[in-house]
Order: structure tokens, then sequence, then C-alpha cells
């Protein structure tokens, strides 16, 4: 089974299409969010460090993010049946650390799914998003911030994996339904 990010803007759909991925496929899917959250929880080693840099509101380092994932591909068998990854890598740094982790256990990124979306349509659906769930990051403000950090940081990625020949563009507009159909094709080439 393939090894795949999926990559696009805050409000881009890649939560919800990733569900839909991990049901069609079985994936296991790999949210470092989740993983520092539940090695935290845990009071794990790796959780312990990565308490003391959430607890002050720093940023975990690269090298430690990649050591939690390392723990989690090592040990968790899933993992052979194909993973999706989101929410990492988020930088070019992060990209390179991840491929060498991955070649080390003989894997690699089959594709990088790429939700592509209007900004004002991005904007409109946080929007949205927040009405409904009452998500408190989900404000102009808020969004504009966390657009810019993308537009800076992570949208590079783009372009390191058009050149790797992994990234596949999908057109993140429509139905959700038509969405994950144009999703499909791509894994299922």
């Amino acid at each position: 089974m393939p090894n795949i990010i999926i990559f696009g803007a805050p409000g881009s759909g890649k939560g919800t299409q990733s569900e839909r991925i991990i049901e069609k496929y079985h994936l296991r899917h790999i949210s470092t969010g989740e993983l520092l959250r539940d090695h935290i929880a845990r009071k794990t080693e790796l959780g312990i460090v990565a308490d003391s840099y959430c607890s002050r509101g720093q940023l975990i380092p690269d090298d430690l993010m990649i050591e939690i994932l390392a723990h989690t591909i090592d040990n968790d068998a899933e993992v052979s049946k194909g993973l999706i990854l989101d929410g990492f890598p988020r930088t070019i740094p992060q990209a390179r650390a991840l491929k060498q982790l991955l070649a080390e256990r003989g894997m690699k990124i089959d594709s990088v799914i790429g939700l592509e979306v209007p900004e004002d349509e991005l904007v409109e659906r946080l929007l949205k998003r927040g009405q409904e769930s009452g998500r408190s990051d989900d404000n102009l403000d808020t969004i504009n911030k966390r657009l810019e950090v993308y537009h800076n940081q992570t949208l590079p990625l783009r372009d390191y994996y058009i050149n790797e020949g992994k990234y596949c563009s999908i057109h993140a507009t429509g139905s959700i339904d038509e969405i994950f159909d144009r999703i499909a094709e791509v894994i299922e080439a």
C-alpha cells in the first residue's frame, strides 16, 4: 500500500479527505499533533521532552518530532499497510529528515496529495467551520496569520515535492465526494 502525505493550506480539507482515504484504503493515519498529545499524556520519555517545549509555548524541534515519528513507525504494525501523514512535514528540512527516516527503513513517500483551493474559499471555509464548531482559532485575524505562516513556511514544500516527482495537484473545490474521487484516481494510478 502507498505512503502518502496529504498537503494543503488550512481549510483545504486535509482532515476530511484523510478520513475518507483511511476508510477506503485502510492506511495508518499519522497526525503529528495526535502523536505529541499521546506521548505527553502517557508521560513517555519522548513525551516528557516534548512537554518541556509545549508547556513553554515553543515549537517541538525537528529532530524530536522525527524521533517520535521513528518510534511510531518502528512500533506500529499497522504502518506496514501504508500510511498517510497529516500535518508533517511542514518545512523542507522536515521533508529531508522524513525522507532519510523512511529510507533507513526501506520505505518512501509514494505521493503527496496537494489540495489546491483558492484563498478566498479557504477563508470562507475556516470562518464557517469556526461558526459551526466554536473553534476559537477560526476567526479572521487568526486565519490570516495561519495562511501567512503557510505561505511563508509550508508552501515551499510544494516545489520540493514537485522536483521529487511526488506532488499530485488536486483541484479541491466542489463536493467532498467529487474531491475524494479525484484523490482516489491519483492513489489508484
